[in-house]
């Protein structure tokens, strides 16, 4: 049976662990080791590829000094999570290469196979898609493994501000019909992609990061939450959202 410091099992129910350091993860149950890994390894390979084909790009786009000014501050800040993911994951033991995505088999996420062509989408992506990325972070403000809830809580402001970037810039481009048109078009295409950000219903490495006390939420009701605030963000800008895929309505 284990202890209050690494698991308690008796009656089948599972005491998470408190893990206060990124040393003491070593002594930990091995799922609780391994659910921890997962994630750090998925951040830290999706924050980097994110910045490298979204937010370094969008500098390029971007349609005037100041907004260049903000995108560079966003790429910045996105290279940012991946560094501090990848330091943390280095102080847990995870190899270096299994957190790059050029030295690993691991696949960054689909939506960031999206092919960036202009300002607007960069402004839906930042609207949508950073607002996708809060969620995921608030899943892990109270994560029993303290490192990577200390972690998620020095991020949760710059991935506010990316929200809050996409906001600031949707409403400069409403004020333009051509503009306005092709952010919704950009919304459009971008919208659809995704929620499959949330991972897929009824996951086994859900049911495991709930499990342990890592994540809050089933991926499910992640994506309903999500599904609620892009609405409410969207409709102030009078942007309207298209149909999602089936597989995402339940």
């Amino acid at each position: 049976m284990h202890n209050a410091t690494t698991g308690n099992t008796e009656g089948g129910n599972i005491a998470p662990p408190q893990i206060k350091t990124a040393a003491e993860i070593k002594d930990a149950p091995e799922e609780f080791r391994v659910a921890c890994e997962k994630l750090v390894i998925s951040h830290a390979i999706n924050e980097l590829h994110g910045a490298r084909v979204f937010d370094e790009p969008a500098v390029a786009y971007a349609p005037h000094p100041y907004a260049k000014w903000l995108t560079c501050r966003v790429a910045m800040e996105e290279y940012g999570h991946h560094y501090r993911f990848f330091e943390l994951g280095k102080e847990m033991g995870i190899a270096e290469e299994r957190m790059l995505p050029e030295k690993t088999d691991k696949k960054p996420l689909s939506m960031f196979d999206y092919t960036l062509t202009s300002w607007e989408e960069f402004v839906a992506l930042k609207l949508l898609g950073d607002l996708a990325e809060i969620l995921q972070v608030e899943d892990l403000l109270h994560c029993t493994f303290h490192p990577l809830r200390n972690l998620a809580r020095m991020t949760m402001p710059e991935e506010k501000f990316h929200h809050q970037f996409g906001i600031d810039f949707s409403k400069e481009l409403i004020q333009d019909p051509v503009a306005k048109a092709k952010l919704q078009a950009a919304v459009d295409k971008i919208y659809p992609i995704i929620p499959s950000f949330f991972g897929r219903s009824q996951s086994k490495n859900s049911e495991m990061y709930r499990r342990w006390g890592i994540k809050l939420r089933s991926n499910e009701e992640m994506r309903a939450d999500y599904i609620q605030r892009a609405e409410a963000a969207c409709a102030p800008l009078g942007l309207t959202l298209p149909p999602l895929p089936a597989e995402f309505l339940h």
